[in-house]
This record gives structure tokens, C-alpha cells and sequence, in this order.
């Protein structure tokens, strides 16, 4: 049965429940107007920078309630190092969600809506007002180790994500807080480091995800720790007035990230609303600036009603703090973290269909390498324990029984006995660090050691980002990026490898043959090299990070120059086939108006699946250095054997637009464009042309 999808703009159908929700920011205004007037000059200083490290200050006589800001994207870090535990009941226990790179490789915004949602009920059961997330930087290079924290390395895929993410957490009365703003994309010393981003690279990578989460009605934004052209982004008028208020249009509460600016002066005159953690010491007061006629209390009003008109629309100080119903909804929350997990996790390699698995099979499998009792997950803000937690270990032989079984130190003959090697490996990404792209050498050794003695060994990686696989890569029967997969990933991973859910996951970014080939490749100052724990991060040797690059990020890189990927972004297997056929425009000819794509897919295999569409763009004859193709359109699809859905596609003239530097804005050239429809950026099935008019 043949079933036509018209594909729109998710978040648009959204702002309805978004008006619906929040205050109109007019009346929100109008109300903060009425509580400021009731502050004292003492009382605006206290309010402009943060408390007990995580609030913002109330004053409860007057109606201005304390509100609770909690990292992170993948679900509540629940804290017990706060000066004063008793300002706030603290969960007793929070889901553990899959990394928001894992979130991305389902390529499903329906799923970043729902997982976002039940994290937002789990900050309104821990009275939670604003969740320190989604993070949307863009994956610009694999070393960054905090990449797990974000969603990729396309700004339309992570547009998507994130305006679903901001609509599903917010609808719960949680309010979304995008970070970090903008440019910070290494974690190398990252208060040193100084982002250079061309006008037209900032507006066609680095803010569309930005602008989508507050055209989704996001209340707050992070500013990040980097300098963007020589000024702190915490403290830059640039940065928050003019981009960020004025060019995006963003109307709410803005923030500095933690111990992220230097200069209190700026800070107040920048546009920032709000500076945290509060504590540290500038070597002056806000008061003592006052009274030495450095600011004035307008100064401090612009600065205190942003804060108040975003807890006013939100309903902060009208509501109870906590909703202790929703705490009835953790089970629903676990099915929804093990979904994504199953939906995000990316098979890579399959040789001779190794893989799946069957349990019921007599026969030897042998379990090694890392991760073998430990949840493997990302580090430092973003950090979520979880409960109900299942080792890899115990997900396995609950499904093999003892046909599993797990040797540290295997030798040459336990390797070459087994008949399947399960060989576990990963990274312990961190905030605050860079990790190196190769693995440590006691872990490539390993990698290198087993693959050379057992052909019939499937790797799984545990990871936040792309790591140097090509010493044994070839070597391998199977390939599982399992990511930072959350308290039930390994579940997840589990029903994979038995075949109980067949793999969809597609990767969000381009993993590399060697670091040499990306473009960020000598992002490092001459002579530094990366270090394992921050042990300071002062202002000395502020250095530069050339965006040279331009617009050519992830694959708009590797396959504008022509580099081959060791995996390609979008890509994933299956334990099924899909073929795409039937493509069709409904006009070869665009002037003012949309056209329409549509093409045909079917589920040519045995097993019911799903399959991501993927739509590029490419101008045939630009005036300008763009990509060789950039993804404008995806939709995934769940298929049973032998079924077939037809998909649509809107393309307007606004995807095919460029920022030229000339004008400061937008433009379209009239001419020949072609549309690649795929699977994958380097498995294209078909090219249609049209004429832009």
C-alpha cells in the first residue's frame, strides 16, 4: 500500500502549543515592568548574578520566587555539592537518556521531541525551572570532547533536533536554555581560545541551530566560554546585543556560562542578563561600580528584566515548585530512552551478515576490551547516573546465556577458540579536554591484537565522536557504534545484536580515515599538546582558532575536496534492503513558488525496518565556493517486508539560498540546481535538476 507524506516544517506546527503555554513576552514585560519597580538598587545587584551556584536570586516577600537552573541535554544532573542543599529537594533519582549525538543519529525529530519531554518532567517532579540544555554547538572536529553533548555536524539535521527538543522539554513548563553561544567548538583551553568565523560561516553553520531553537520559543540562551574576534562571548555587546538579540530576535533571558567572563563592567553593558555562578571575584562589586558612576541603574534594570519577564511568562512564580505526580512516569521514561537508543545506535559494518546474532545457536562468544560492567557515558556537566542501570555484560547473557562469557586478558588461543569475539572499546569523553582522535595505546593494541588473531570479531564502540579506526577497521566481521547509550543501551545494543530490532541508525557527522584529513586539522597552537585533566585555564596565551574552512564543514568538506571518509555522514546499515525508485519534481522550473520531490521507497528484504531519506542540494554553476551538497530535507521510515511508502518533499527558494558577504544577507541565484536523493551523503540514488528562475 502506497501512502503519500507530505513533509513540513516540524516546529511550525508547534508554536501553537508553544503560544499556548508561555506568556505573550508584551504583557510578560509589562508585568516585570510592575516588579521591578518594587527592587531595591541592593536587590538588582544580588539578582543579576547567580546564588548557591545554581539559582538565580528571589526575593519572596515580593513575589520573585528563587528558580533552580540544572544541566544538562541528556537529563538531570542531580547535584549534591550545592553550598546550601536545602534550597531545593533534590531527585532521588534521574533517567540516564542516551548522548544527545545518539538522540541525532536517529534522524528522527518526533523521538528529540518525546525525549526532551520526559526530561522536562522529571525537572518539574525535582523543581527544576530551567534545564541547562539542549547544547547545539556543531561537530567541527573529532578531538572535541564534548561532541557527545550536541547533535552533529549538519546545521539542518541539528535544526531539526533542537526545535523539536525546545518544543517537547518546554511543553512540560520547563524551560530550554540553548548553549553554548556561539563558536565554541573546541574544549582546548577553551577560555583561551579566540573563534575567527567568517560572516558567511557563522550565518550558514554555526547559527542555524541557534535560530531554530528560539523560533521554537526557547526562553533562555548560554553565552559560551571562547572570544569571538578578541572579546569574551560573555561580555561581548556583539555577541548578545547585536547577533543575538538583534539579528536572531531572541527577547529572554540570557546567561553566562559558569566562571565564563572576566570583566564586570562588560558584563552588565553587554546585553547579559545574568552572570554565574556569581561567586567569583571580579575585584569589584556590582554596588561598588554603581556608586563609582561606572553604571547606572538602568544599567541594572535592562539587566534584571529580561530575567523576570522570562520566569513571568513561564508561570515560575505562580505555580508549585515541584509536580510530584510526574514521578510516576520513570518507566515511561526508561521505554523512552531504550527507543532512541535502539532507533540511534549505527551499524557499520556487517561483512557476510554476521550479524545478527542468533541466541539459540550452541556456540562460543567470546566477550573482551572495555565497558564490560561500566555504563559508558560522557563527563562533567552532562553527566547523568541514572538507575535501573544494565552492564553490557549482564544485557548479554541474559540473551545468550552462557554461551557469553568473559575473559580480561584473553591469550592468542582464547581469542582463536571462540567463534564470535564481542570486543568492547570506547572513550571516556570529558568536558574541559580535548581527547586524541587515536585511541590510547593500550586500547589500539588490543583492538589490533584480537582482530589479527579472530576474523569473526564485532566491534562495539562506546563513544561521543569519531575516533582513528583504520589500522583495523578492515579486519573487522562487525562494527556497532554504540555511543554513549544510557542506563538501557546496552538493552538496546543487545536487541541488535540478536535481532530483535533491526538497526536504523544514521551518523550525524563524518568519521575520518585519518585527523589529517579534516578541516580542522592544526586547530592547536604550534608546540601545545592536549592534556588529560584541566589543571588551569588562565588568561594567558589567548589563541586563535581560524575557522578557515568557511562554510566547508563535515561532509561539505570531504566531499566538496574530495577526501574519502572512512564513514560518511548519514550513514547506517540494516539488517533489511531499500531500494529508493520513482523519483519525481512536480515542475523542473522554480520561480517564487515551492516544488515538490517525491520518490518512492520500498522494503526490498526480509525484515521489517527503517530507512532515512536523505535530500541534498547542490547549485550547479555557483557564483560563490559552496558545498558539492547540503542537506535541506530527511525523513525516516519504518517499512515492514515488501511494503512501499511514497514520500514528499517541499522545496523552497529559501534552501537554496546562500549569505553573501557583499549585501550582509541572504540571496538566491537564478539557475540550474540539482536535488541527490539517498541514503547516505556519498550513497546518492538518484539526481533530478530543476531551473531557479
Amino acid at each position: 500500500m502506497k501512502k503519500i507524506i507530505s513533509l513540513v516544517f516540524m516546529f511550525i506546527s508547534c508554536i501553537g502549543i508553544y503560544a499556548q503555554q508561555i506568556m505573550d513576552a508584551t504583557a510578560a514585560y509589562k508585568k516585570a515592568n510592575d516588579l521591578l519597580e518594587r527592587l531595591t538598587i541592593e536587590e538588582k545587584a544580588l539578582m543579576v548574578r547567580g546564588y548557591n551556584k545554581f539559582f538565580i536570586k528571589g526575593f519572596e516577600e515580593k513575589g520573585i520566587l528563587p528558580i533552580y537552573l540544572s544541566d544538562a541535554t541528556q537529563g538531570v544532573n542531580i547535584r549534591n555539592n550545592l553550598p546550601d542543599p536545602n534550597v531545593v529537594k533534590q531527585l532521588e533519582r534521574s533517567t540516564a537518556f542516551p548522548s544527545p549525538i545518539l538522540l541525532a543519529s536517529t534522524f528522527s525529530p518526533d523521538l528529540s521531541y518525546q525525549y526532551a519531554k520526559a526530561i522536562g518532567e522529571e525537572c518539574r517532579a525535582g523543581g527544576i525551572e530551567v534545564l541547562l540544555g539542549p547544547g547545539l554547538n556543531i561537530y567541527r572536529q573529532s578531538q572535541c570532547a564534548r561532541n557527545f553533548e550536541y547533535f552533529g555536524e549538519d546545521p539542518y539535521l541539528v535544526s531539526q533536533m533542537v526545535s523539536q527538543y525546545v518544543t517537547g522539554l518546554q511543553s512540560t513548563g520547563t524551560a530550554a536554555c540553548l548553549k553554548h553561544f556561539y563558536g565554541n567548538n573546541t574544549e582546548f583551553y577553551r577560555k583561551r581560545s579566540n573563534s575567527i568565523i567568517s560572516e558567511r560561516a557563522m550565518n550558514e553553520i554555526y547559527l542555524p541551530g541557534f535560530k531554530a531553537g528560539i523560533d521554537a520559543g526557547a526562553m533562555s540562551v548560554m553565552t559560551s566560554y571562547n572570544q569571538i574576534d578578541g572579546e569574551w562571548a560573555g561580555q561581548s555587546s556583539y555577541v548578545i546585543k547585536n547577533i543575538l538579540r538583534e539579528k536572531l530576535g531572541f527577547k529572554w533571558l540570557v546567561m553566562s556560562d559558569w566562571n565564563s567572563v572576566w570583566n564586570l563592567e562588560k558584563v552588565i553593558k553587554s546585553g547579559q542578563n545574568l552572570e554565574m555562578p556569581g561567586s567569583y571575584n571580579f575585584g569589584e562589586s556590582v554596588l561598588g561600580l554603581y556608586h563609582q558612576k561606572k553604571i547606572t541603574e538602568k544599567d541594572l534594570d535592562d539587566m534584571v528584566r529580561p530575567i523576570l519577564a522570562t520566569c513571568i511568562a513561564m508561570g515560575f512564580y505562580d505555580r508549585s515548585k515541584y509536580d510530584l505526580s510526574l514521578l510516576d512516569k520513570y518507566q515511561e521514561h526508561e521505554k523512552i530512552a531504550r527507543q532512541v537508543a535502539e532507533e540511534g545506535i549505527v551499524l557499520l559494518k556487517n561483512r557476510d551478515n554476521i550479524l545478527p546474532l542468533d541466541p539459540t545457536k550452541n556456540r562460543k562468544i567470546l566477550l573482551t576490551g572495555k565497558f564490560i560492567y561500566e555504563i559508558p557515558r560522557g563527563y562533567g556537566a552532562a553527566e547523568v547516573i541514572g538507575y535501573n542501570n544494565v552492564s553490557l555484560i549482564e544485557a548479554l547473557q541474559r540473551a545468550f546465556g552462557r554461551t557469553v562469557y568473559y575473559i580480561e586478558k584473553p591469550t592468542v588461543a582464547d581469542i582463536k577458540e571462540a567463534d564470535i569475539v564481542l570486543l568492547s572499546m570506547g572513550t571516556r569523553d570529558k568536558e574541559a579536554i580535548e581527547r586524541p582522535f587515536a585511541l590510547p595505546k593500550e586500547d589500539e593494541s588490543l583492538m589490533r591484537y584480537v582482530t589479527k588473531n579472530n576474523p569473526n570479531t564485532i566491534a562495539i564502540l562506546n563513544t561521543g565522536s569519531a575516533i582513528d579506526m583504520s589500522a583495523w577497521n578492515d579486519r573487522l566481521a562487525g562494527l556497532i557504534y554504540g555511543w554513549y547509550g544510557g542506563q538501557s543501551g546496552f538493552e538496546a545494543l543487545t536487541d541488535i545484536i540478536t535481532g530483535k530490532v533491526t538497526p536504523s541508525g544514521k551518523l550525524p557527522m563524518t568519521i575520518e580515515k585519518t585527523f589529517e584529513d579534516s578541516p580542522a586539522w592544526g586547530y592547536l597552537p604550534k608546540g601545545a599538546s592536549l592534556y588529560n585533566e584541566l589543571k588551569n585555564e588562565h588568561l594567558i596565551n589567548v589563541y586563535d582558532v581560524n575557522y578557515g574552512e568557511s562554510v566547508l564543514v563535515g561532509y561539505r568538506w570531504y566531499d566538496t575536496k574530495n577526501i574519502e571518509p572512512l564513514y560518511p555522514f548519514g550513514y547506517g546499515l540494516s539488517y533489511t534492503t531499500f531500494t529508493l525508485i520513482k523519483p519525481r519534481l512536480s515542475s523542473k522550473k522554480m520561480n517564487d513558488q515551492m516544488i515538490r520531490c517525491s520518490v518512492t521507497i520500498t522494503n526490498t528484504g526480509s525484515q521489517k525496518g527503517a530507512e532515512v531519506i536523505q535530500l541534498y542540494l547542490k547549485e550547479n554553476q555557483p557564483s560563490v565556493s559552496r558545498p558539492e551538497k547540503e542537506l535541506k530535507r530527511f525523513k525516516k521510515i519504518f517499512l515492514n517486508s515488501g511494503e512501499n511508502q511514497t514520500v514528499e518533499f517541499e522545496i523552497t527558494p529559501e534552501d537554496l539560498a546562500f549569505w553573501d558577504d557583499e549585501t550582509h544577507d541572504w540571496k538566491v541565484n537564478s539557475g540550474q540546481y540539482s536535488i541527490l536523493l539517498g541514503t547516505s551523503s556519498r550513497h546518492i540514488s538518484h539526481i533530478l535538476s530543476f531551473t531557479k528562475e
